[in-house]
């Protein structure tokens, strides 16, 4: 081959299923594997589960768990985390099926479309999408706040612009190069992690001003705390808000599907990817939430507090109580870290989904346009420029109407995630179908189809009562605070359905053999 000719090799026309080398051809030294939309498959397993990671770890488990104890103690809080993390399971098998047999860049968005019907991947990709890129304007905001912590009298909008100007030139660069640079931010958040897990146990067994501590807070001030009335109703009342506060902090889990059309050797390395990234988040929720639970009373003063830097967090509170103040710079120092690697994902996470809704037809063409090295530019470039919406929080104003546009993306991923059920189910069908046997598949999911439709029922539910605390204490200005993002879905999926007259696939004409076709570029 000569410098800029590239073949195309393409997988079986039919959806039966073969070797990894019949799917994805066999990609030689001297070359580079280029996907169906043009992007580099150059990401590694590792590399998709540090960049769920960098969209997962961050400001809720570090900040957010200390409002969370306080609302509904810490068994509730416990099993709060532990219910979700199954809805998560459901979830990410679903996906590592589908997308180790089908890799395509912003899966999710494609498997709707092409699955179910192209109204809810136009309803899902575009939620989706808004939610990430507007969240990418808040890690910026909240980067900002976090370095207020050391340096009150400089003006955020200077680091909104300073790391507004890096993250977004980073996501331009080879996605091979962009991974390698999240894995590393990532990894601070998981050593710290782990660290304060370690800490916390010393705390517990004594060493530290408090002394040996154990299960005293379990005994007083209780395991679990009510919430707006009182009595048993007001301790599953704060169980149930907690829920919602633990399936937020576990957002970001099914960014490994995002990036599955840029995997090398997909069929082995999506399986990996989502085991090692659900089973490492979980374990490190469930034990940060249990050492926090069991070393801070719930009715502790600080829990409650707005505060969005290190002093909020309930790491830095069993710091002081145990004297090592110290800590809070090293947890304001990892905060700001976490923050940023999570304004990384979210250009990468919203640029790939911005792509798959061109490569259906539900964004204009020209999103999918990417470089020699195969970085999507005009969809990097877009996305960025939503980060500026940051600046609106330096006025009283605009504070107000970044937050309600922060509010349409709430719940866009637990959304998501129930479409990413109702993608499954309906794989399951067109497989049987259309005769394919699962037992060839690169990878199944276990406890199928029941699994899914667990996560389809709780997901749902999750979404539907996610404000219902409103309805205790009615506030019109509340409710669309919480429902928005929900009103939202239903006008955009309702709205194609009405204009496009999508209908819902027929099992036998959906197309599984998407992803398979790559082809391979000679460099100099």
């Amino acid at each position: 081959m000569s410098d800029g000719v590239f073949t195309e090799k393409t997988g079986p026309p039919s959806p039966a299923v073969g070797p990894a080398s019949a799917m994805y051809g066999n990609n030689s030294s001297g070359d580079v594997e280029i996907g169906e939309a043009g992007l580099e498959r150059s990401l590694s397993s590792r590399h998709l589960q540090f960049i769920a990671i960098g969209g997962t770890i961050g400001t809720g488990i570090f900040i957010g768990l200390g409002n969370a104890l306080a609302t509904a103690g810490p068994v509730s809080l416990l099993i709060a985390f532990a219910f979700i993390g199954s809805v998560v399971f459901s979830v990410m098998v679903s996906l590592g099926e589908m997308a180790a047999f089908m890799p395509v860049a912003g899966s999710f968005t494609i498997y709707a479309t092409r699955l179910v019907d192209p109204a809810l991947g136009f309803s899902m990709g575009w939620m989706y999408w808004f939610s990430w890129a507007i969240t990418y304007a808040l890690e910026l905001t909240a980067a900002g706040l976090i370095i207020e912590y050391w340096l009150p009298n400089l003006n955020i909008a200077v680091w909104i612009a300073v790391f507004w100007f890096i993250f977004s030139a980073v996501n331009f660069l080879p996605v091979r190069w962009f991974a390698e640079i999240e894995m590393w931010f990532s990894s601070i958040k998981v050593v710290t992690v782990m660290g304060f897990i370690i800490f916390a146990i010393c705390v517990n067994a004594g060493v530290g001003d408090e002394g040996y501590i154990g299960f005293k807070y379990w005994h007083h001030p209780g395991p679990f705390a009510e919430y707006m009335v009182e009595g048993a109703t007001g301790k599953f009342v704060g169980f149930w808000a907690v829920l919602v506060t633990a399936a937020f902090t576990f957002q970001g889990a099914e960014l490994v599907g995002v990036g599955a059309g840029e995997t090398k050797n997909p069929e082995k390395a999506i399986p990996s990817a989502i085991r090692w990234t659900f089973w490492g988040i979980f374990v490190l929720f469930l034990l940060t939430v249990f050492f926090v639970g069991i070393n801070l009373p719930y009715d502790l003063e600080d829990l409650g507090t707005d505060a969005t830097d290190a002093s909020a967090s309930p790491l830095v509170l069993i710091a002081k109580r145990a004297g090592v103040p110290v800590l809070a710079h090293i947890i304001n120092a990892v905060l700001l870290t976490a923050v940023l690697t999570a304004a990384n994902s979210n250009v990468y996470s919203s640029s790939r989904i911005l792509v798959a809704l061109g490569e259906e037809g539900l964004a204009p063409a020209f999103v999918k346009r990417t470089n020699r090295y195969g970085t999507p530019y005009v969809s990097v470039a877009l996305c960025s420029l939503m980060g500026l919406l940051g600046f609106l929080n330096l006025s009283a104003n605009g504070e107000k109407a970044f937050t309600w546009l922060l509010n349409i993306s709430s719940t866009s991923a637990i959304i998501t995630w129930a479409g990413i059920n109702v993608c499954h189910i309906r794989f399951l069908a067109i497989t049987k179908a259309q005769g394919i046997d699962r037992k060839g598949l690169p990878y199944r999911a276990p406890w199928q189809p029941w699994l899914s439709w667990y996560g389809l029922f709780m997901n749902t539910l999750i979404v539907l009562t996610s404000g219902f605390t409103v309805f205790i204490q009615w506030d019109t200005s509340d409710f669309f605070v919480y429902y928005i993002s929900v009103i939202l879905w239903v006008v955009l999926y309702a709205g194609y359905k009405l204009i496009c007259r999508s209908k819902v696939m027929p099992l036998l004409e959906a197309d599984v053999s998407i992803g398979k076709g790559v082809r391979y570029e000679m460099r100099a």
